[in-house]
């Protein structure tokens, strides 16, 4: 398999991105997956990490398979070749953004008293996920990032479907994929250890990235992290 874990992915990323250092560049991470990925990109170039809150709209009964997105600023992206193949209708699908945006509310609640949200206005943003399958949340994370100003958008990812990688290409000013597999079934194929990210690895890695403490487990009130 292309990558042992996510970091080792980042790490493969962040040369393929290097030419981006100095370019006052913010580093997004999509939460959980691809923030231990952006951790180790924004280490390389130097860069100031954050998260870009976007959450998949699911098919239902096929956890799987995204048939939209929902992000912060009340974006929200639907997948209308899902949408058709799935027989999902407008209400179905109002009803599960809308869950989807209540769990997005409450992470946000969370993740902003460890980062306060950065800047991007007139600055290239990078955002950066575990991979792509459908597009869905990465369309999301661009149009987020596009709403709070950024100048140029660059979407990476260590892997990504063939179809997505064709639709996401017209989207953003630069789309960066290590793996474009012709045989695309899932993100974690091309990981050897591909386990889930805990909330509390995210706003560690935050931390860490600010250079403050790590963050305390839940129930406690996590550092303030500095803007660069």
């Amino acid at each position: 398999m292309p990558f042992r874990d996510r970091a080792d992915a980042g790490r493969q990323l962040a040369r393929r991105v290097a030419h981006l250092r100095g370019a006052d560049v913010v580093v997004l991470g999509l939460p959980r997956g691809g923030v231990p990925v952006a951790y180790e990109v924004a280490t390389a170039l130097d860069a100031p990490l954050d998260v870009v809150l976007v959450r998949k709209v699911r098919v239902p009964g096929r956890p799987e398979l995204a048939m939209g997105a929902v992000g912060e600023g009340d974006v929200v992206v639907r997948n209308d070749h899902v949408l058709r193949l799935a027989r999902v209708g407008a209400e179905e699908f109002a009803a599960a953004a809308d869950r989807e945006r209540e769990e997005l509310e409450r992470r946000a609640q969370r993740v902003r008293v460890a980062r306060p949200r950065l800047p991007l206005a007139g600055r290239t943003v990078l955002v950066v996920d575990d991979g792509i399958a459908t597009g869905a949340t990465a369309r999301a994370a661009g149009a987020v990032v596009r709403a709070q100003g950024a100048a140029r958008v660059v979407l990476a990812a260590p892997v990504c479907a063939p179809d997505a990688a064709m639709t996401l290409a017209g989207a953003v000013e630069e789309l960066v994929c290590l793996e474009v597999p012709q045989g695309f079934v899932a993100v974690g194929q091309a990981y050897t250890h591909f386990r889930p990210t805990p909330d509390q690895t995210v706003l560690d890695l935050l931390c860490r990235a600010a250079g403050d403490r790590p963050a305390p487990s839940p129930g406690g009130t996590a550092p303030q992290g500095r803007d660069p």
